[in-house]
């Protein structure tokens, strides 16, 4: 039951919350009220207020209980289900470094696996060529790397023979790889989408809010390899159309929410896109070469093509809702 002036009340499983939070918006709509704006989240004089409330109220919570806490007020959870509770502790950081809300003290640090992550350990894998038509290697195996015992091999495979090596993807993510003849002949990586890609957005014709909203219905082609000695005519653009028709379930299955785009960046100083081009996908554009922190307005790193696949013939619908 709802109290009035948003007084505090008792859950049955005794957390208490301010339901001011669940009666007023989590942030302001005017830009210009906003404290500070976190990863497209703007936060308003009156959502700092109701945090210090929280705070007040549950003199002993640590951060993370806060965080939690703060998580269910605001029903801030992920698609599967899973508190946002990590990014709700980075608002939160963010709000006490300005001086807007008094943190606890932290009492615990946990050791960060991804900061003292060593390389992966080079694979021992047959090099001996394999070459011929595409039908000889046929019928190819796409196997799910991630939380099995393959999961090493795919980090060093890319580690070893992709030219950007290998990097941990963070969020929602999934890893392939590929066999043909019992051996392994590529690896190909998929992730959360960047933020905001101009040519991309221009394409899709989404609002502002539609994309922050409906951001995590893309998925982001991270890496693709086919390992140097297997030479294979159209093996790279076949396994690129073999790819769309089964991720879409497995990302389904893992994250338990659809997805309806993919979207993948090509060094134009290095690769043409010829196989994504004939695997049907389109060309949206090009990168500014700037990156998502850039303060400069100048180019600092190369340019990219980027290159999209609609998995819906109403994707745009699905994603401007």
């Amino acid at each position: 039951m709802e109290e009035p002036g948003g007084a505090i009340k008792k859950s049955d499983n005794g957390v208490r919350f301010a339901l001011a939070f669940h009666n007023l918006p989590c942030y302001s709509h005017d830009p210009m009220d906003a404290l500070i704006t976190y990863r497209g989240r703007r936060v308003s004089p009156e959502d700092a207020d109701l945090i210090r409330t929280l705070i007040e109220e549950n003199p002993l919570d640590s951060r993370r209980a806060l965080s939690r806490k703060l998580c269910l007020a605001w029903d801030w959870q992920q698609p599967n289900g899973a508190l946002r509770d990590m990014v709700c502790r980075g608002l939160m950081l963010a709000l006490h470094r300005a001086g807007h809300i008094e943190l606890p003290p932290k009492r615990f640090s946990p050791p960060n696996p991804l900061a003292d992550r060593s390389k992966p350990e080079e694979a021992l894998v047959s090099r001996e060529p394999i070459q011929g038509p595409l039908s000889r290697i046929l019928p190819l195996e796409i196997r799910r790397a991630r939380r099995t015992a393959e999961e090493k091999l795919f980090n060093s495979l890319i580690e070893q023979y992709h030219y950007l090596g290998y990097c941990q993807p963070v969020g929602e993510h999934i890893k392939y790889l590929i066999f043909a003849l019992g051996r392994p002949v590529a690896c190909i990586a998929f992730s959360s989408a960047p933020r905001h890609i101009g040519c991309r957005d221009r394409f899709i014709g989404w609002s502002a809010e539609a994309r922050k909203r409906n951001l995590h219905l893309i998925a982001y082609n991270t890496r693709f390899l086919i390992l140097a000695w297997v030479r294979v005519p159209n093996l790279a653009s076949y396994l690129l159309g073999r790819i769309t028709r089964v991720l879409p379930g497995h990302w389904q299955e893992l994250y338990n929410h659809p997805v309806y785009f993919l979207e993948t960046f090509v060094d134009t100083e290095r690769f043409r896109g010829t196989c994504y081009q004939a695997a049907d996908w389109i060309y949206l554009g090009k990168t500014t070469g700037r990156g998502k922190n850039d303060q400069t307005n100048k180019i600092n790193r190369s340019i990219k093509a980027v290159w999209g696949y609609p998995l819906s013939k109403d994707f745009r619908d699905r994603l401007c809702q």
